[in-house]
């Protein structure tokens, strides 16, 4: 009865662990250029208004390299 028991647990922490490796696989296809999202607030700003917000967002994450 034991055995059993001791068994028991320890196939059911083995699922348990195993369960926890699961991924979807699912697969998004985008296609370029086209933005599928909400608006975009940068869509709002003019041509240069736009490039410089986005040269700050770049300066902002890439200034450690």
């Amino acid at each position: 009865m034991q055995n059993k028991t001791v068994l028991f647990v320890a196939a059911l922490f083995v699922v348990m662990g195993l369960s926890g490796c699961w991924e979807s696989t699912d697969v998004t296809v985008h296609e370029p250029g086209q933005y599928k999202g909400v608006s975009d607030p940068l869509l709002q700003q003019s041509a240069a208004s736009r490039a410089e917000t986005l040269q700050q967002r770049f300066e902002m994450v890439q200034v450690d390299r």
